[in-house]
């Protein structure tokens, strides 16, 4: 298994803790998304994906991006450690949250996002520090509202779930741009409660290989 990733992206965060909670071992392959550098423009990476973003997954022969697609085959591929509950509607209610991160949160908040804000509308830092937080706090305004109703000790019941695997990488990227998480407690519980696990822990984004060490 090889994954393409960038240590602070989302998304291959999201990956990586998947892999990690599924006990999958794999290569995890650096690519450098910072502006200047942007190795996911170069030939070779294009090669390898031609939307030139992260993650990028092979297995064998199986090679496919997108986050989403990605953990769907891993869900479905390796199921002995399940990331969705049983019962359709149940599913239905951790897809809701996973989905509630991954697209109306996420994407608004993306780099490719942040870059078009800064060198094409000429936003400056201020700016897009609060295009930012926007998004973020309108996103877990309403995912409070839901944990509280479908939340034990993980965002859905005891175990972590697709659900978790979103919300603590954007919890990681709150922090990062200094959102205040004051008004979510049920979100900040279950962040700590799940960055008490192994596979959380690995996958952070200061525990990978392309990380800065100072």
């Amino acid at each position: 298994m090889k994954l393409y990733g960038y240590y602070r992206s989302s998304a291959a965060y999201r990956v990586r803790i998947a892999l990690g909670l599924k006990g999958l071992t794999f290569d995890n392959i650096p690519v450098n998304l910072v502006p200047g550098v942007s190795e996911q423009k170069s030939d070779s990476y294009r090669a390898v994906n031609p939307q030139s973003r992260v993650p990028f997954y092979e297995d064998g022969a199986v090679a496919i991006s997108q986050s989403p697609a990605i953990l769907e085959y891993l869900e479905e591929t390796y199921p002995d450690v399940p990331l969705l509950p049983n019962g359709t509607a149940d599913r239905a209610v951790v897809r809701q949250l996973a989905s509630l991160v991954g697209c109306d949160i996420h994407p608004l908040n993306n780099l490719s996002v942040l870059q078009t804000l800064k060198h094409d509308l000429n936003a400056d830092q201020a700016a897009i520090d609060a295009w930012y937080r926007k998004w973020i706090i309108e996103g877990f305004e309403a995912l409070e509202v839901l944990l509280v109703k479908s939340a034990g000790k993980f965002c859905f019941g005891d175990a972590p779930t697709l659900a978790d695997i979103y919300l603590v990488p954007q919890v990681w990227n709150a922090r990062r741009f200094n959102v205040p998480l004051d008004a979510f407690p049920t979100i900040q519980r279950i962040d700590v409660a799940c960055n008490q696990i192994d596979a959380f822990i690995a996958a952070a984004p200061e525990n990978q290989p392309d990380a800065p060490q100072d």
